[in-house]
């Protein structure tokens, strides 16, 4: 089973949920919170993962980033992104300078 293959499962059970009623699913409830919900656990999921590397627990670390990962997953979802959305975007930059590709970014805002 490849990471990829996990993905693509979470993903339709994500879409799945979107049609779900928020009293049954806790993805579904996220969904009906809108994106201050979503952004909320984001968040939240961000500060523990933080945590876990700060204090160097590799089992939490891997918990923790789980969290984060699946939230993140969310939102993508609510906003009609995927994973693999993310995924081209990191093999775009593949073989890019970390540095040359920020200040592409800098020039490309208006």
């Amino acid at each position: 089973m490849s990471g990829a293959d996990i993905l693509q499962r979470l993903t339709k059970a994500l879409e799945r949920r979107k049609s779900a009623s928020p009293e049954g699913s806790y993805v579904a409830g996220l969904y009906a919170g809108g994106p201050d919900a979503i952004l909320k656990k984001v968040g939240e999921e961000a500060s523990e993962t933080l945590l876990a590397a700060k204090d160097g627990d590799k089992l939490q670390i891997v918990k923790e980033t789980a969290d984060l990962w699946f939230h993140c997953l969310v939102m993508l979802s609510y906003y009609g992104l995927t994973a693999d959305d993310v995924l081209q975007e990191l093999q775009r930059r593949e073989g890019v300078s970390g540095l040359a590709e920020k200040a592409a970014r800098k020039k490309a805002k208006p």
